[in-house]
């Protein structure tokens, strides 16, 4: 006759069937803030690599066991919010920080791009001309935020940046 298996370990693991959502939303990312300063945020690190699975074991900086299992529709991204509740929240964070290379037409349409840039708080570099964007939110997002200007041919999309 075999062992009852340990179900004490498997209880206390966390299962993460859908996102709360993303640390750059205004109301999300103004919660997280607090909880920052309180020492209530916990985070897991993943490789890049790891962003597009869908189902995956990991432990947060604090020793929270999480089981991910997401539906087809969502994808893991540097500050998705795993978890959210009172006193309590699980952030995702990459390894390798992503970038996304933009490169302005003109010298207003830069300025239009950096004014875009921080009225939305996004973390940004500058290398020889082009704006690159710190990817904390899926890549589609950001697109999405300035995408008149691409359309009209202001902003160029160069690429991504290792």
């Amino acid at each position: 006759m075999s062992e009852p298996a340990d179900l004490s370990t498997e209880a206390r693991v966390l299962l993460v069937s859908t996102l709360v959502g993303s640390r750059l939303d205004h109301d999300l990312g103004h919660r997280l803030h607090h909880m920052e300063h309180d020492g209530t945020v916990e985070t897991v690190r993943l490789e890049t690599r790891d962003m597009t699975r869908r189902r995956l074991r990991v432990v947060t900086d604090r020793g929270t066991a999480c089981l991910i299992a997401l539906p087809r529709s969502e994808q893991l991204f540097d500050g998705a919010i795993l978890l959210l509740e009172p006193g309590r929240a699980i952030v995702v964070r990459a390894l390798e920080q992503a970038w996304l290379r933009l490169r302005p037409a003109s010298l207003p349409d830069a300025l239009q791009l950096g004014y875009a840039a921080g009225n939305l708080h996004w973390k940004v570099r500058f290398d020889a001309g082009d704006v690159e964007v710190a990817l904390e939110a899926p890549r589609q997002a950001y697109l999405d935020r300035v995408r008149d200007l691409i359309s009209e041919g202001r902003v160029a999309v160069v690429g991504a940046v290792d």
